[in-house]
């Protein structure tokens, strides 16, 4: 072989070998970092690892919410109309949750109890929301 071909062969496989190492690296980091997200239907049809961190979302059920007396710990339900789950949180509540409105927990399911220990709540909004200045900018006031 010609040494500009060999070189250039190097090159190439220097390249593809830098270019695959990369992706399998990328790959590790947001395989370890993912938080899929389950509807209470697809939790009890998937079963996922009980140590993998996943988000579930759905509506909090109505009447369903149970404060514990002197502390900051809630237990309430999830539900997607189909299916439904217990959550355990502990924490302070965004100021949007309330029953019969969206909700996504963060944490860990339990298979064995039925329920799901969050660590993180996050409420939606009705996409209809306005600010109160951007009503008043549009009304002229």
């Amino acid at each position: 072989m010609i040494k500009i071909r060999k070189n250039r062969l190097y090159a190439v496989l220097f390249i593809f070998g830098s270019s695959l190492l990369a992706t399998v690296l990328v790959l590790t980091a947001l395989n370890q970092n993912i938080n899929l997200f389950y509807s209470p239907s697809d939790l009890f049809a998937s079963n996922p690892s009980p140590n993998k961190s996943i988000r579930v979302g759905g509506l909090v059920q109505k009447g369903s919410l149970v404060r514990i007396p002197d502390s900051l710990e809630i237990n309430f339900t999830i539900t997607d109309l189909k299916e439904e789950v217990t959550v355990n949180y502990s924490g302070i509540l965004p100021d949007l949750f309330k029953e019969d409105a969206g909700v996504v927990a963060t944490g860990y399911y339990d298979q064995i109890n039925n329920s799901f220990q969050a660590f993180e709540i996050l409420a939606k909004h009705d996409e209809n929301y306005e600010p109160k200045e951007v009503v008043q900018a549009l009304e002229g006031k």
